[in-house]
Parts: structure tokens; C-alpha cells; sequence
């Protein structure tokens, strides 16, 4: 299952699909497969680069931000990697897009709303595995802030959003703390890894960061239909979730 995960990653881009549908044009030998190759193409790229579209679609599906009241405290917080990696060019680890986690669950510690936190992030490759753990770089890095070794446990080995949520549960019950936990991840992602915890065994509470798309507040209409890149990342990621939901589902994870 981890396996063909990947491979299903990696076959869910859309501009891997038009660039094929372009290809498949220029080394046609057919004048009418060429053209349909082409406008199939053009019809692609219009559609999965158009904003509207795709920040609709994410808006539905991922949850809407979350505010603690004072005094709503949790005796864990759930944080979930995938933000991080390692450079191997300059041997460097470095933030990502999704860095937005780290930033929300360094303030809810701060800000009193987490007793403990729990690192969930382990090594996700396929290739030259343990060559990087995420998991250790994001408890220097909260330590580095100032979050105390004794408020931190590490799950370093986990390899996806099912094994994140067994070796939570694992910790939490050896640490006999008390439900509910905090669940943090990003927003896009945080349907499929709540369902995939709760059917762990484990009462979160979603805590989303990392939004891929705002709730929309302009009123230009170039900002909603103007091809955008983005869009075409956008449509990648939301791609994965709704196949890893679905892949989930059959394996009986969520």
C-alpha cells in the first residue's frame, strides 16, 4: 500500500497529463490524431489553470479556520510532518509550503493551549530511507524556540497519515493522557487524517493550518478565471487527498 501510494502521487499531476496529450501530438503520424491531441491539450490546461474551479472545490472540502477560547486547553497536541526536508545538494533540512503547522503549533504551546506535544513525522521516502528524519529536525526546532524536552514526544518512524496515527495512539496511551487531542495539520489534508485517527481509536479535535486557498474576497473578476500555475498545484494536491481518501476507505484506515 505504501508502494503504490507513491506511484499514484506521482501519476496525479495534471501537467504531466497535458505535456503527454502535447507529446503524443508532435510524434503522431495522423493529421486528426495530432489535432485532437492538441485541443484535448489546450482543453486541459484551460480548465485545471483556471482558479475559480479548483478554489471552489478546496473551499468545500477543506475545514474552515479554527480560534481556541481562552482556557481551552488540550494535554496533547497532534502535530503531523510532511513541512520539512533535507537538501541533498548542501546537506541543509529546510520548511516547506506547509511550514504554517510548525508556526500554529509553537504558538499553541506558547499561548498555553497544549500540555504536550507530539511529533508525528517520520520518513516518507521510498528511496535512501533514514537518510532524513523529520521528525528529529522538528523537535530541534521547537526546542530551539524555547518548548521544553519534557513537553515533547517523538514519533520518528511513521511513514504515512495511518502509521502517524498508531504511533500516536502508542504514545498517548504510555503517557496515560487524557482525550481529546488536538489534531494539526493542513487543512486540505485534515479530513482524511481525522478520520484516519478517530478510527485509530483517538478523540481529535482538528486544529487546520497551512491553507491552501482562502475563502475568496475579491471582487475582480480576473482573479477567478485568469490562468493561474498555481492552480495547476492546487489540482495536484487536491488530486492526492481525494485518492487517498479513497484508498483509505478500502483499506479499512478511515
Amino acid at each position: 500500500m505504501f508502494a503504490l501510494s507513491k506511484l499514484v502521487i506521482v501519476l496525479l499531476s495534471p501537467i504531466l497529463w497535458i505535456v503527454i496529450l502535447f507529446l503524443w501530438g508532435l510524434i503522431s503520424k495522423k493529421p486528426i490524431r495530432k489535432k485532437r491531441c492538441y485541443v484535448s491539450g489546450i482543453i486541459l490546461l484551460l480548465f485545471f489553470s483556471n482558479p475559480f474551479i479548483i478554489k471552489k472545490l478546496i473551499l468545500a472540502y477543506q475545514p474552515e479556520k479554527v480560534a481556541l477560547k481562552e482556557g481551552e486547553n488540550f494535554s496533547a497536541g497532534i502535530l503531523l510532518g510532511g513541512f520539512a526536508g533535507k537538501n541533498k545538494r548542501d546537506q541543509q533540512a529546510y520548511f516547506n509550503e506547509h511550514s504554517d503547522r510548525f508556526i500554529q503549533t509553537a504558538l499553541l504551546y506558547q499561548t498555553g493551549h497544549l500540555s504536550k506535544v507530539i511529533i508525528a513525522a517520520g520518513d516518507g521516502t521510498v528511496f535512501n530511507r533514514d537518510d532524513f528524519r523529520e521528525g528529529d529536525f522538528i523537535k530541534q526546532q521547537l526546542e530551539a524556540i524555547g518548548v521544553p524536552d519534557s513537553a515533547l514526544a517523538l514519533d520518528r518512524d511513521s511513514r504515512n497519515t495511518a502509521e502517524n496515527a498508531i504511533n500516536a495512539k502508542r504514545i498517548i496511551d504510555s503517557l496515560h493522557l487524557p482525550p481529546p487531542y488536538l489534531l494539526i495539520t493542513s487543512a486540505i489534508h485534515m479530513p482524511r487524517a481525522k478520520r484516519t485517527f478517530e478510527k485509530a481509536g483517538l478523540a481529535v479535535t482538528a486544529y487546520p493550518a497551512a491553507f491552501t486557498v482562502m475563502p475568496m474576497d475579491s471582487v475582480i473578476p480576473t482573479d477567478y478565471f485568469l490562468p493561474s500555475a498555481k492552480s495547476l498545484r492546487d489540482w495536484e494536491m487536491y488530486l492526492r487527498e481525494m485518492v487517498g481518501s479513497l484508498m483509505y476507505r478500502m483499506a479499512g484506515r478511515s
